[in-house]
């Protein structure tokens, strides 16, 4: 059973039936119990509800969104439909964004990496349509603030989807340029090792969402590209 297929069938039992019908989906989170399930779906849900958030934020969400989710995640065949569901389950509920990411915080937390990951899928969400939009840029640092991440985090992983005229190469891979060739070639092994996509899905990041971590990774090898051809015309 994948991994939308769980969720809306714990949205279907015991748990999506704690309380009124539009609490369903944070009834799911606030029953999760420890493991790794509890992860993945933690992560699910938080991907789906805070997009969702983040889209309706500008205005109605709509199939659109949707689909967008569906291309950029693999969604396999047959699970849109559960997908739609809790997208729609999402955008209804009464409870703000904020609910949401208090919830991710509590049951993700002690893994900043993983709430990383999140932020990096809502910003793979927020450039489907060709760009990260201011709104949806405030909408993610507050995010970021709710899951007790710094400014600095926040502008780690804004670094690896917003590419602007003079953009920091260095601080893409958290480092600062001061540093000799050998310190940077370092850090950025270890950034290739820590950000395998083998890695995240081990931590608990479903397979579907494979794409965070390949993209991920192209930034930082994009940003050590430029390094290199900086350090060389020094």
């Amino acid at each position: 059973m994948g991994i939308f297929s769980r969720i809306a069938a714990a949205m279907a039992g015991g748990a999506g039936r704690v309380g009124a019908a539009m609490s369903g989906l944070r009834a799911v989170l606030r029953s999760l119990a420890q493991g790794a399930e509890r992860r993945e779906v933690t992560f699910t849900i938080a991907m789906i509800a805070l997009s969702a958030k983040m889209a309706k934020a500008d205005g109605v969400v709509t199939r659109s969104e949707i689909d967008a989710f569906c291309s950029i995640f693999a969604i396999p065949p047959g699970e849109e439909k559960n997908v739609a569901r809790v997208y729609n389950l999402a955008k209804r509920d009464v409870a703000g964004f904020e609910a949401y990411a208090g919830d991710v915080k509590r049951l993700l937390g002690d893994d900043p990496e993983m709430l990383e990951a999140v932020l990096d899928g809502l910003f793979e969400i927020a450039k489907a349509d060709g760009a990260v939009h201011e709104r949806e840029l405030a909408y993610l640092a507050r995010v970021t603030e709710l899951f007790g991440l710094d400014a600095v985090a926040f502008a780690h992983v804004r670094a690896r989807h917003v590419i602007e005229e003079g953009a920091d190469p260095f601080l893409v891979l958290n480092a600062d340029p001061s540093w000799d060739f050998p310190r940077l070639q370092r850090q950025y092994r270890r950034l290739v090792t820590e950000n395998h996509p083998d890695r995240l899905i081990a931590r608990g990041v479903p397979e579907e969402f494979i794409r965070i971590a390949n993209d991920r990774l192209a930034a930082i090898n994009a940003a050590w590209e430029r390094i290199e051809r900086m350090r060389v015309r020094a």
